[in-house]
């Protein structure tokens, strides 16, 4: 056998990542198979050797010595035995090489198609062993390509797994050989090939690079207990201390906010509300709503399946309450449990004698989470026009404070 079998042989071993003394046994069974079928008479009596160090490869028959015609491939006149071993003598063996050529294409083909479901096996039994602990938790991987349709390559201890556009971080550019964080969703087809499900959107990207970051959720002292998130934009989180002397909100920011915008940074940006948890729902609900003030909160219902509560908030907040398209009621209320109804604290209408503007009570109009992106935009303009309209006889609402944690300047002006 000529050396470019061996240099195949190495280079198989490397592209798999497999040990090529593991291939050699593979190589062998597989040969042997061919083999037997190329001489079904001599199934037991057929031995392979194939040495890498010496480039070695044989396969032989061991054939009896006999001094008439031999019946079939096992067994070998000694004259002809003697052209082998010259010190051969009848009832003996000799072991006469086989020529490979003989096999045919039909059994080289039937052991390559034999190496290669060897080596699916292995591949599979090693992308197992690498990722099934793997399972439901971040990972860091390298960036290999990115395709013209947004699929990105990464890599993972020299493992291939796939990013799908979908599954990435909106408006975020993924550049080859950059370090990212993702989270494994689920190992498919753990039967056959499997498949290595990752995402960058899923919000329990967001707790594990928490539980990663912060020391004090690691060990227990700090508990994360609800997130919502809208990847690319906007995540709430809320926290729990279990130790009265530890500040919740004050430890997953960090030191001078180093843990908080090392968080960030590894989602390019996204901005994070960190809401100190309350058993009590009317204020969890209120904090919840933050950057916006919230002046009173009302439990419709309070049941399992069905929990609705209504939000009053002053005027000029209704829109920073809201949140551009309903996110800020949308992620407050997925953290929450809780359909949410805004309401404003007064309803300004027009005067039909004089026209002038005039603050009337509480408004019945609410603003309800379940439809919120098809009403925020015109309630928003609504609200924001009257306000402006009305500043001089409504400046008792002026000076009004929202009551959240600001961290990288997340609230635009803007919005509020």
């Amino acid at each position: 056998m000529d050396n470019n079998f061996f240099e195949a042989l190495a280079a198989l071993g490397t592209e798999n990542s497999v040990d090529v003394d593991i291939l050699v046994e593979k190589v062998k069974t597989a040969m042997l198979k061919a083999a037997r079928k190329a001489y079904p008479d001599c199934e037991e009596n057929i031995t392979i050797d194939i040495d890498p160090s010496t480039k070695k490869f044989e396969m032989y028959i061991r054939q009896t010595i006999v001094d008439d015609e031999p019946i079939d491939e096992n067994e070998i006149n000694i004259a002809a035995a003697r052209n082998i071993d010259p010190n051969a003598m009848v009832g003996g063996t000799v072991q006469k090489r086989l020529n490979i050529d003989k096999f045919g294409r039909a059994a080289a083909l039937s052991a390559k198609q034999s190496i290669k479901g060897d080596l699916r096996d292995i591949n599979r039994a090693r992308i197992l062993e690498k990722f099934e602990d793997k399972e439901f938790e971040c990972i860091t991987c390298q960036v290999s390509q990115v395709e013209a349709g947004g699929t990105a390559t990464l890599i993972y201890d020299n493992t291939e797994i796939y990013l799908f556009r979908k599954e990435q971080i909106p408006g975020e550019v993924l550049k080859e050989g950059q370090m990212v964080k993702v989270y494994v969703t689920a190992i498919a087809n753990k039967q056959k090939k499997p498949v290595i499900k990752i995402s960058r959107v899923r919000k329990e990207l967001v707790k594990r690079l928490f539980e990663m970051t912060v020391p004090e959720i690691y060990d227990g002292i700090v508990e994360i207990k609800a997130i919502s998130r809208e990847a690319g934009s906007r995540t709430k989180i809320a926290v729990w201390s279990n130790d009265p002397n530890v500040d919740a909100v004050g430890a997953c920011i960090g030191p001078k906010r180093s843990r908080i915008s090392a968080i960030v940074a590894e989602l390019s940006g996204e901005k994070i509300d960190i809401i100190p948890y309350s058993e009590k729902p009317e204020e969890f609900i209120a904090k919840a709503l933050a950057p916006a003030t919230v002046l009173r909160v009302d439990i419709l219902t309070n049941e399992e399946k069905d929990r609705t509560c209504s939000i009053v908030v002053p005027n000029h907040q209704l829109s920073l309450a809201i949140g551009n398209r309903g996110q800020n009621a949308k992620l407050a209320a997925k953290l929450t449990g809780f359909k949410i109804d805004i309401k404003p604290e007064f309803e300004i209408v027009a005067n039909e004698a004089t026209g002038e503007l005039v603050s009337d009570a509480e408004t019945t109009d609410t603003v309800n989470t379940d439809n919120i992106a098809d009403e925020d935009k015109a309630l928003e303009n609504a609200a924001e026009e009257t306000i402006q309209e009305s500043a001089d006889e409504l400046s008792m609402l002026d000076g009004e404070t929202s009551d959240y944690i600001d961290f990288d300047n997340a609230y635009d002006s803007d919005e509020e």
